[in-house]
């Protein structure tokens, strides 16, 4: 499958029982609503593929891994429920990869903010280089990481969420995210690609029951997610209409 538009890229490749699913966008690989629905439904799609049984999440380039939200599209935002709307496609995607019957590994390449954040928190085994640094400068702009929040907690606890959080104008290493979990593996660019695609082909060579079963152990105690992510979702989508928002965006375009 492949799609190509100005609301950026989707692409999936098969190799015998894996699949690598990679998304692009000119602006620093970030999500318009279009491409988190594509991305969303390629999920849903590879889930019920029987032929599958480990998926390979990467995106384009070798700078930037995702930056979250596109500013573009938030601010056409005019009104709570449009936020709501735009900000449910995260919470859309978090739950899929949660509930999708396959491991997904992440492969992470360069830096992430954001929404990005949360794409790699969602993953059940990821892969960073030396370059892998992250933020959250959600509040920064007036909102805040709510939808993702649960995903990261999961992943690096809450105490290490917070304090991305409270400083969103500081890059956390690609270091001190291994050290906190969000990173399975640190390596170097010259490696990724070859650890990723050995560790992929380890792993699919495994009972895809057992994978299965495992996955669902992996993710006890997140059903809430079906919920708490969409009402995450109105605060932000009502947050973002304030002026402070506005103002901060229009900022960052600059």
């Amino acid at each position: 499958m492949s799609s190509e538009n100005l609301n950026g890229s989707l692409e999936t490749s098969f190799q015998n029982t894996i699949a690598t699913v990679q998304f692009g966008h000119p602006a620093s690989n970030s999500f318009p609503r279009q491409l988190l629905d594509e991305l969303t439904a390629e999920i849903n799609s590879l889930s019920r593929n029987e032929d599958i049984s480990v998926i390979i999440l990467k995106s384009e380039g070798d700078k930037t891994f995702c930056s979250g939200a596109s500013f573009d599209e938030l601010l056409k935002v005019e009104n709570e429920e449009q936020g709501t709307e735009f900000f449910s496609g995260f919470a859309h995607l978090l739950n899929a990869m949660r509930n999708c019957n396959k491991i997904i590994i992440g492969r992470v390449q360069g830096k992430a903010v954001g929404g990005g954040v949360g794409i790699i928190a969602a993953c059940d085994y990821t892969f960073g280089t030396l370059q892998s640094d992250i933020k959250l400068s959600e509040l920064a702009i007036g909102i805040g990481p709510f939808v993702i929040e649960p995903a990261v907690s999961r992943k690096i606890g809450k105490t290490a969420m917070t304090q991305m959080t409270l400083a969103p104008h500081e890059w956390k290493s690609a270091e001190w995210a291994f050290q906190k979990g969000l990173y399975s593996v640190l390596t170097t660019s010259d490696t990724l690609d070859q650890e990723v695609e050995s560790f992929a082909q380890k792993l699919s060579s495994y009972n895809p029951e057992a994978l299965f079963e495992m996955k669902k152990i992996i993710w006890e105690g997140t059903e809430q997610w079906e919920s708490i992510l969409f009402e995450r979702a109105a605060i932000t989508g009502k947050l973002v209409l304030s002026d402070f928002s506005k103002k901060a965006l229009l900022q960052f375009k600059k």
